[in-house]
């Protein structure tokens, strides 16, 4: 190489499409398209409020999940199972104003799809009139195909979500990893290769062998999004609040946590606890006179 020639991080640098390079406009499908043929890998985060979405968009994160997750780890439920459209449209719009860049992608909860391809259009138009995400996402394999078909056909972006699918959890008898066994993994390589087909711009692979989401992810030509689904996938998904250490108790085996917000916060409640208790606060800089 000689002095003139760039350097592969300079070329990195210059050519990269997600992290530093798209400015100023929104993160787009053909930007993720991009990233999959570059083998650009990518991370994914969920938010639920403005305030939090704007810290991960100032960060870099390039796609938002507003999921349905929020019946977890915001509204206090026990599954995701009990959230409602209204809900979903009000979560989404608070990250969508509280975001400049990354691109929104909205959940369809439970019972908003399932019914027929007809109810998905109505309920993702919600999504994207209402609360103005850039595209939707919805479970299942096969037995969604059709309706992924008729909300692309429409001009939804849909991001499609196989292999453990937290809206059965109770068909699922818990949330056990899938795709195990030579029945099970086909299964999952026929849904993939049906959501592809439907039209799904991307497809999310949760709690499936690290050896089965390689091979889907190097058979598919639309980027895959694994979230216990090893290293291998084009992108990677975490619940925020599981991430930065906020969830209490167990969290599953393929979260990481990057930090221990709980309990900075937790201190952060002590310790004013005590400044009021002491008369400590507020002192005269935070009085009017």
């Amino acid at each position: 190489m000689n002095a003139s020639s760039p350097s592969p991080a300079q070329n990195q640098a210059t050519t990269t499409t997600l992290y530093g390079g798209v400015t100023n406009r929104r993160v787009t499908v053909r930007d993720l398209a991009t990233a999959k043929q570059r083998g650009e890998r990518w991370a994914m985060l969920t938010a639920y409020d403005a305030l939090t979405a704007g810290v991960f968009d100032e960060a870099g994160i390039p796609v938002l999940l507003v999921g349905d997750s929020a019946g977890n780890c915001h509204l206090g439920y026990e599954t995701t199972v009990p959230v409602t459209m209204d809900q979903m449209v009000m979560l989404s719009a608070a990250v969508v104003r509280g975001t400049k860049r990354a691109m929104i992608v909205a959940d369809l909860p439970f019972g908003s799809y399932q019914e027929s391809p007809a109810q998905a259009m109505h309920n993702a138009a919600r999504l994207m009139k209402e609360a103005g995400v850039g595209a939707v996402k919805l479970e299942g394999g096969e037995r969604s195909a059709r309706s992924i078909e008729l909300l692309v056909e429409a001009g939804v972006p849909v991001m499609a979500h196989i292999g453990l699918t937290p809206q059965s959890v109770h068909a699922l008898g818990g949330y056990p990893v899938q795709g195990r066994g030579d029945e099970a993994a086909h299964q999952l390589l026929r849904d993939a290769k049906a959501v592809q087909q439907a039209g799904a711009f991307s497809v999310v692979l949760e709690a499936v062998p690290a050896e089965l989401a390689a091979q889907v992810t190097e058979q598919l030509a639309i980027p895959t999004v694994g979230i216990g689904g090893g290293p291998d996938t084009d992108a990677q998904v975490l619940v925020w609040t599981d991430m930065a250490g906020m969830t209490a108790g167990r969290v599953p085996k393929f979260v990481k946590q990057y930090a221990d917000l709980r309990a900075v916060l937790g201190g952060a409640a002590r310790a004013y606890a005590e400044d009021v208790r002491t008369g400590a606060f507020p002192a005269a800089e935070h009085s009017f006179h």
